[in-house]
């Protein structure tokens, strides 16, 4: 970092806000990265100068729509680093559902009465599709602890190790029954990326893949396995194309199976 003390932005694109107010939620330990570093821009919390040079950016969303390209490559040459938070950013989002349906033209003049008006990419992307990308956050919404975690360590110098163990380490730790093996349900946590506390399978609920593919993954043997519990590819394809539709193995999975088409 520079002998300055060090600028902060918050950009949002394509998304809900969620991981924008897990970072607003952080109450007076946002205060705390207040007096850390400078935030030069973070609209939702007050803060307004997009077009500010900072040492790190926090971006949420994703790349869907024409401007949204020429601005993430703006954000990305003002920046020293470039952080993707949440499922949008990382994994295209739950807007990515679009991608690779020959009917999402068609959608626009169902939605919006002069969808001549509306300007919109093909596919939602992640932010990495676009410009180099030197930290995931992942998660829907993310980890208010995890973000201000990787925050405080670029305040340091040092870029943390990204995360790949998958949610089921979290329920071993918790000591939760296996909803998948004790309760058949058709859940994620086998291939998702720790993070959120095994959240879901807390609640006996299967995990639905929020915070994204973990690392070293079998997804295709998951599949079979949501196969033997009976489930159609059209659901199989709902599993791994919900949360993060755009990550792989997720992608690939999900898209062979709603090719298939049954039930």
């Amino acid at each position: 970092m520079s002998q300055a003390k060090p600028r902060i932005a918050v950009h949002k694109f394509a998304s809900c806000d969620g991981c924008q107010l897990a970072l607003l939620n952080a109450g007076e330990a946002l205060v705390e990265l207040a007096q850390l570093a400078d935030i030069a821009h973070f609209a939702e919390g007050g803060w307004y100068a997009p077009g500010e040079p900072v040492d790190i950016a926090l971006v949420e969303g994703s790349i869907s729509a024409p401007e949204d390209a020429e601005r993430i490559r703006a954000v990305r040459a003002s920046a020293r680093y470039l952080v993707t938070l949440g499922a949008c950013a990382t994994a295209g989002g739950v807007q990515a559902l679009r991608n690779g349906l020959a009917r999402a033209a068609d959608w626009l003049g169902e939605v919006y009465a002069s969808p001549e008006f509306i300007r919109s990419l093909p596919d939602s992307l992640p932010v990495a599709a676009y410009v180099p990308v030197d930290l995931e956050i992942h998660g829907c919404p993310v980890s208010t602890e995890q973000v201000l975690e990787a925050v405080g360590d670029l305040l340091r110098g040092a870029v943390p190790a990204p995360g790949a163990d998958p949610v089921c380490t979290q329920c071993k730790r918790r000591n939760l029954a296996c909803v998948l093996v004790n309760g058949g349900q058709p859940c994620l946590g086998p291939v998702t990326r720790s993070g959120c506390g095994a959240l879901c399978p807390a609640v006996g609920r299967a995990c639905y893949g929020c915070y994204g593919p973990a690392g070293l993954v079998n997804a295709a043997a998951l599949a079979r396995r949501f196969e033997a519990l009976g489930l159609g590819g059209e659901d199989i394809a709902g599993r791994f194309l919900f949360i993060t539709p755009a990550a792989e193995p997720f992608r690939s999975i999900g898209q062979g199976y709603r090719e298939r088409g049954d039930g």
